[in-house]
Parts: structure tokens; C-alpha cells; sequence
């Protein structure tokens, strides 16, 4: 069997964010040791740097609605051409955040041969589209955007809808806005809160969702570390108590794993300001070694 080929691409954008911070979660997912631990288990990595980001100090912050837009936009379009290229060349695109807004640009490279599925691990929904969203915070909107819900987020290097309802599976939600409830009813996007792992627990759960976003055109998992508890995560940009432990996160990337369905990994949401001796980053790091099955023996 032919060693998996990750290639390592850099987001360092914080302008979807309402606080500062994550833009330094690519270097700190990589300081703690990404490449290395990855390299040690067979796996062969390409480091491919960071795409161009701009900072909120040098830009306006545009329409309320939706704060730097153009912005973020602008470095989704890099994102989605490295990814495509990355996966053109024959290597699983593993993105690094920052704010969660890059999965647009993920998800876009990506769907270059039509759309696909999304497991959006999460304690947020993101399904918030500018009309909707309480805050004009564009990294509550991209899994919206990727669905082809957001109007205005229509720009060239971009592919929307990225995705189909049915193939869209967000896992360990503890918080949807009223937006984003009449949406998923709506729409018929499959939500598995954290009390259903509660009463069902990990395998069940994300067996079904894996199922759910399969049959197209790639698997795209996306992790946002607020999706494992504070306590254990603390340096994520929106900690929200009552997350997975330690062992359901490792365990939910490792019947990824074990599914062989993985075709591109997003990494999101890594702040280091907030964070404890580099732990969260550390924990990125083997969630990630997880989802590209590394076993214990």
C-alpha cells in the first residue's frame, strides 16, 4: 500500500474572527511538531507555507454584515488554488487555521470536480449567512457560504456551492442561532449535536455522518478545535463549555481513518494568545495524525 502524501498549506487569517489571534495557529500547529510527528508514523509531507493574508490594521472593515469580506475572499481564492494544485499532484491537502472562513477556500479547490461532502466537526454550525448572523462575523458563515447561500461571497477562483445539503454533516454542536435552526429545517443539513454523542456516543454518530457525506465528489473533514472541551482545548477562538474529552475527538478522526474517505483536512481555529503552553496546538497536531491513521500499534 502506498504511503499517504499530505501536503501542509497555511491560512494565517484572522479577519473572520471577532477576536484576534488565530492567525498565529498555523505556526503553532506546526511548532508543535506537525511535520515530525506525521513523518515519524511513514507519512511523506510537503510544507507548502502560508498563502498571502492580509492584516485588519492595513484594511477597512467594510459592510457590518459581513466584516472584511472582500478580504477574506481574496485569500479563499489562494487557499482553494493550492488545494486544488495539492490535490492535482496526487497529496491529501491538510489546511492549517486560523479562523474557520478558510474552509471556504478549501472546500472551493476541492469541488473543482464538482461538489462534495463536508464532516464539520464543531461546536458551532457556521450556517449563518449576513441576513442572519448576530455578529457580521464571516467564520460563522462558511459552511453557508460553501452551500451557495451567501449571495455576495460570489467571486472568481471560487467554487459555490461547494457542497450538497445531504452531503453536509456537522458533529458536537452546542450552539446555533436562530438563523441557522430554520436553515437546517430548511435545508435537511444532518446537525449531531453533543447530547446526541451523549446518548448514542462517537461511533454511532459519526459512522452515520460519514455515510451521509459520502457519494461525491471528495470528503472534506473540517475540524475546529472548539469542538473538544475548553478544559482540554483552551486556546481556540470561541471555547464553549460541555465539548468532546480527548479520547471521543481522537476517536471521531480515527474512524475517519479507518473509513479511507479522507480526501483534504482542515485544522481551524488554533489561538495561541488564549492558549496554555501551546496544549491546543499540540492536541491539532494528533487529531491530525488520527485522521490520516496513526494507531497505537
Amino acid at each position: 500500500m502506498p504511503a499517504t502524501r499530505v501536503a501542509i498549506i497555511g491560512a494565517a487569517l484572522d479577519l473572520g474572527a471577532g477576536r484576534r489571534g488565530v492567525d498565529m495557529g498555523p505556526s503553532a500547529i506546526r511548532y508543535a511538531g506537525l511535520s515530525e510527528r506525521l513523518e515519524r508514523a511513514g507519512i511523506h509531507v510537503e510544507d507548502r507555507g502560508n498563502v498571502q493574508a492580509p492584516l485588519a490594521e492595513t484594511h477597512e472593515t467594510g459592510t457590518e454584515r459581513a466584516r472584511f469580506l472582500d478580504e477574506i475572499l481574496e485569500t479563499c481564492t489562494r487557499i482553494a488554488a493550492d488545494v486544488e494544485a495539492a490535490r492535482g499532484a496526487g497529496l491529501i491537502p491538510l489546511v492549517l487555521g486560523s479562523d474557520h472562513s478558510i474552509a471556504m477556500g478549501s472546500l472551493s479547490g476541492l469541488a473543482a470536480s464538482g461538489p462534495g461532502g463536508a464532516l464539520w466537526l464543531d461546536a458551532h454550525g457556521d450556517l449563518n449567512t449576513p441576513e442572519t448572523s448576530p455578529s457580521g462575523n464571516v467564520h460563522g458563515m462558511a459552511l453557508a457560504a460553501a452551500l451557495g447561500l451567501c449571495d455576495s461571497f460570489s467571486r472568481d477562483g471560487l467554487r459555490f456551492p461547494a457542497v450538497e445539503p445531504g452531503r453536509v454533516a456537522v458533529v458536537g454542536a452546542r450552539s446555533l442561532d436562530p438563523g441557522e435552526q430554520a436553515l437546517v429545517r430548511e435545508l435537511g443539513v444532518a446537525v449531531f449535536t453533543i447530547s446526541d454523542i451523549d446518548r448514542r456516543g462517537v461511533e454511532p454518530v459519526i459512522a452515520e455522518a460519514l455515510e451521509r457525506v459520502a457519494g461525491g465528489s471528495f470528503v472534506h473533514v473540517s475540524v475546529d478545535l472548539d469542538v473538544v472541551d475548553p478544559e482540554i482545548a483552551p486556546g481556540v477562538g470561541t471555547p464553549l463549555r460541555g465539548g468532546l474529552s480527548y479520547r471521543e475527538a481522537h476517536l471521531a478522526l480515527e474512524l475517519v481513518a479507518e473509513a479511507g474517505v479522507l480526501d483534504a483536512l482542515d485544522l481551524v481555529e488554533v489561538n495561541p494568545i488564549r492558549d496554555h503552553e501551546n496544549t491546543t496546538a499540540g492536541l491539532a497536531v494528533e487529531l491530525a495524525a488520527s485522521a490520516f491513521g496513526v494507531k497505537i500499534l
